[in-house]
């Protein structure tokens, strides 16, 4: 709980780091291994030899994650103030200031200016996504899906598998996480990121429906967004997209809030990734800034209600194992 209001009280004030509101490791894992990667994923190679590039790559970041997470979970027991550096290392694996930072710096210019202009810089990094081939209706687009997948895989994920295996499993986590979102492209992946994605499908799977549950529960404390319609949109088969593009999440946001959200896009390096749509029949795409500013709502309150769920589960915790609790 203290690393998740770490996370939010100087994400918000300091801002992301290098342009980027992901989570540090991710960041990290980016510049160590990032270009090798791209060295490794060369276009013109087979689908299956860029598989099998894929696995070995993925096996050696998961293998040094494991170490590292079971390193800094060592020092932790030797040492007497061990706490603190487990509190430090899963506070640099996740993330939520830094996303109301971006997207709040978004929504004032849009609100001020009536334009996106030089306001989408981090959204554009966090998602790879190259927003200057789109209008600003696509940017917010954009920002919204943020709020939903970083809320997901930067949040309640990450705290998920802490509390499930402690460090070294986090650790796992976080850097297969990072490569989906480096080399993944949304699941439009030409070979090399099918083992990335499957082992975060396989992680991330049960997480992603509870954030998904956690943004419908805040649809009830959002203005004007109406949780009865997130009900309806779990059962439906039109406008629902793939788990690698968002799929739960982004539907916990684009049917409370009334709107369509996703769409093809471009990444940063210049490729088209042939997104699908999310949301109700008959929703308006052409987001504006007030749309944004309910979806920053709903990640916010998602924050507060993953908090108080964690509250209760450790106050609760706590009285089972107490004497004659």
């Amino acid at each position: 709980m203290l690393a998740i209001l770490i996370t939010m009280v100087v994400g918000m004030v300091a801002g992301p780091f290098r342009g980027n509101a992901n989570p540090f490791f991710w960041i990290f894992y980016d510049l160590l291994w990032g270009k090798a990667g791209d060295r490794l994923n060369r276009a013109g190679r087979s689908r299956g030899d860029l598989i099998f590039r894929g696995f070995l790559f993925t096996v050696f970041g998961v293998v040094f994650a494991f170490f590292i997470g079971r390193g800094v979970a060592d020092m932790g027991e030797s040492l007497r103030d061990g706490s603190t550096m487990e509190v430090v290392f899963v506070t640099l694996c996740l993330t939520s200031g830094t996303v109301w930072f971006i997207l709040l710096r978004l929504y004032f210019a849009m609100e001020k200016d009536g334009s996106s202009k030089g306001a989408y810089f981090g959204i554009s990094r966090s998602t790879r996504f190259n927003l200057n081939s789109t209008d600003d209706f696509g940017i917010v687009r954009a920002g919204i899906g943020y709020a939903g997948n970083s809320f997901d895989k930067g949040l309640v994920a990450p705290a998920f598998w802490y509390m499930l295996g402690g460090v070294p499993v986090l650790a796992v986590y976080s850097i297969i996480s990072a490569f989906s979102w480096r080399f993944g492209r949304c699941g439009h992946t030409n070979g090399f990121g099918s083992v990335m994605l499957a082992l975060e499908k396989l992680m991330g799977f049960v997480p992603a429906y509870l954030s998904g549950f956690l943004l419908a529960a805040a649809a009830a404390m959002t203005p004007t967004a109406r949780m009865s319609k997130i009900l309806s949109a779990w059962w439906s088969v039109k406008h629902r997209v793939t788990y690698e593009q968002g799929g739960p999440v982004l539907t916990a946001l684009a049917w409370p809030l009334d709107v369509m959200i996703g769409g093809p896009v471009q990444d940063l390096s210049g490729d088209k990734i042939p997104n699908g749509w999310v949301g109700p029949e008959g929703a308006t795409a052409q987001l504006e800034h007030v749309h944004l500013r309910r979806a920053i709502y709903m990640h916010f309150m998602g924050c507060l209600l993953f908090l108080a769920v964690l509250g209760g589960a450790y106050l609760s915790s706590g009285a089972f194992f107490s004497p004659g609790g």
